[in-house]
This record gives structure tokens, sequence and C-alpha cells, in this order.
């Protein structure tokens, strides 16, 4: 039907594309392995697309411009579908390894990059990959009330909750803790009498009690503190136990993408300073090697503006105490003020000046979180 230019039944090419990825399986000795399809596009289009921008410099605009618009638009597909894809983090730890490969295999071997050097960028990597494997750490998940593993989607809790033994429903109005700025502190006891305090804090995905400043991802179905994100970089939310190292991975990939890409620029574009070569090398398209090597140092510049974006909005929101999660509801409610030209959202709720925001940011997951004597019980 699809040859003859026929309507297709709803939602058969879904079904077809379901089955594509249930099958698509690789033998292994304890028995066959699924592959996730979203890891194979980055594997398979990244080189074809950078071998063939190296041809020519028209081809090369035209491949470099068109691949941040594709990679945009399938984000903006898989967030309206609320999906959850590796194609992000599999384009990101591939793109890492394949520039690391025409570096070592294009542009050391021309003589002009020193042994420490080499070493320098190495470490650089390593680096930035141990911080990212702590940020693909557990975010700071709250822990699913006992006998609700599986997550409902019921409202408020009912009579019958409220004599469980999870000791998170129904909690009287003694038992509750204090209020701060409108939000409480740890875990906010509310009491069926009171639907105002209830539609604040408690989540009924999760049907539990969240403490101040934790938000429920739709993406991982879970409850987690501190909310800032859900990145799709490292397929995992963002909370209190990895935003540390995630502003760590993303300072490590800035500090050695752009010290790979001047090394590469003063190799096939000597004599004139990194920012001069990125915008006007004449000999980059003498030879293929110079070619594919000036290609991928535009690629790397493109993503390095990215995540420097990325990196400059963390900073600017640690500074006034505030996650992507608490501005977009600023913005949502118009309760905050833009700042910096609107790079910044300041929700003026937990702000208490630049050295005690840092070092509030710096001693998240320090400590473990109080529990109430209810939770123990």
């Amino acid at each position: 039907r699809w040859l003859a230019c026929k309507s297709l039944p709803p939602g058969a090419l879904e079904r077809i594309a379901d089955t594509i990825a249930d099958r698509l399986r690789v033998p292994w000795f304890s028995g066959a392995v699924k592959i996730n399809v979203s890891l194979v596009p980055p594997l398979v289009l990244l080189p074809v697309f950078l071998h063939v921008a190296a041809l020519h410099f028209l081809l090369g605009l035209v491949i470099l411009t068109s691949l941040p618009v594709v990679v945009l638009w399938y984000y903006y597909l898989t967030h309206r579908r609320k999906e959850r894809t590796l194609f992000f983090l599999s384009l990101g730890l591939f793109s890492l390894g394949y520039m690391y490969y025409v570096f070592l295999r294009e542009v050391v071997p021309r003589g002009h990059v020193e042994y420490s050097q080499v070493v320098a960028l190495t470490c650089g990597l390593i680096l930035m990959l141990a911080a990212l494997s702590r940020a693909k750490k557990d975010p700071g998940y709250l822990p699913i009330p006992a006998g609700n593993e599986k997550p409902s989607h019921q409202g408020l809790p009912n009579k019958s909750v409220r004599g469980s033994s999870s000791g998170l429903h129904g909690i009287s109005g003694a038992a509750s803790s204090r209020a701060v700025n409108g939000e409480a502190k740890g875990y906010c006891r509310v009491s069926a009498e009171q639907p105002e305090g209830v539609k604040k804090d408690w989540c009924a995905t999760c049907q539990l009690v969240r403490p101040a400043r934790a938000g429920h991802c739709r993406l991982c179905g879970r409850c987690v503190r501190r909310l800032d994100h859900h990145c799709v970089w490292i397929n995992s939310c963002v909370g209190e136990q990895n935003h540390q190292a995630f502003i760590l991975a993303l300072s490590f990939f800035m500090l050695t993408s752009v010290y790979g890409i001047t090394l590469t620029l003063h190799t096939i574009c000597r004599g004139r300073t990194p920012f001069v070569a990125l915008l006007y090398c004449p000999g980059a398209y003498s030879d293929y090697s110079s070619a594919l090597s000036f290609t991928c140092v535009w690629y790397c510049a493109i993503v390095t503006a990215g995540m420097g974006y990325i990196l400059l909005i963390q900073l600017l929101n640690i500074s006034y105490n505030v996650t992507e999660r608490e501005a977009r509801l600023a913005l949502r409610d118009n309760t905050g003020r833009r700042l910096l030209g609107g790079l910044v959202i300041d929700t003026g709720q937990y702000n208490r000046g630049l050295l005690c925001n840092w070092g509030h940011f710096l001693s998240l997951g320090s400590s473990p979180p109080l529990r109430s004597a209810e939770d123990i019980v």
C-alpha cells in the first residue's frame, strides 16, 4: 500500500517500527541481545556526513548547517511525545570517540602536536567520561512507598490510603513540618482536609508526599529531590545527587573540546590564531586529510557552542539558587524576574546571595536527607 501510494491504516507505521525494533538483535552466548534502534543512526550517519562534508566547501556548509536542525527537530519530536531515547547519548559518546580517532589519525602524524599535548587531551577526555559516568547514576530518586512499587495514577489519597502502613498519607496537622516561604522543609505532612497543600506536595503518580524543591519527571516516571531538569544528553534526570557531576562533565567537555580544536587548527592552519583559522583557512581543502580535520573542527565548534550555552545557563542558575524546573514554573505563573537579558529567572525564594548559593550547591548530597519518625516506622 505504501509503494502504491495508498493510505495506510492508522498506526501501521508505528507497528512496523515496533516490530523492526523488536527483531533487531545481535547473537550472543547467553541469547540474542536486543539493540536499541536509537543507538544506530549516530554510529552510521555521523562518519558518512562528515566524510561527505570534507569533499567540498559547499557540501560542508550544507551538512554542518542541517545537522543541528535535524538534531533539534528530533529533540522536539521526542520531547513532545514524552519519550526516552538513547539517540543523544549515543551521538555525544560516538562524537567524542570519533573526533578523538580523527585527531590521532589525521592530526598527530603531521608532527606538530607534542606527546605531552596528546596526554593532556586524553586525560581531559577520561576525566569528562568519569564525571559523565557519575552523572548517569541516581540523581536522587525518592523511595517509592512500601507496597506501591507500581505507581498508580490516582488523585488525592482517600481514607483507606490514610490507614496504610507507609506512614506517608494523611498525617494529621500535629505531625506536619513547618512551612518556609510557602513550601515545606523535609516531608510536608498534609491532611486530607487541606486540599491546597495536597495539591502542592502530593504526587499522584508516585503516591507520596514530596519534600520542598522535589519534582516528578514524566520521562523517568519518578520523583527526584531538587529536580533541575531531564537531560537528554545523559538520558537521565539532573537532581540533588548528580548535579555537581553534571556540571563537572560539562566543564571538562568544554576545556577538552576547546583544547582539541586549538591543537588541530594550529596544525592545519599554521601561523594563524584559532579564531581567525576557524573562519579563514586557505589550505584547509588542499588535501582530503586537512579537509576532514577542518570539517571535524567545525562540527566540534558547533557542539561546543551548544554545550557552552547549557553550561552558562547552569552556572547562572546556581548563582541565583534556582533550578530549571523552578524557572519554568515561575515563567508559567509569572512569578519570577528576568535578569541578564532573560538568561536567568530569579524566583527570589531560595536566593541567599552568590557565596551562600554556591556554598549550598557544593554541599548537595553531602549528607543523607533527614527522615521523619513516621518514615522510619
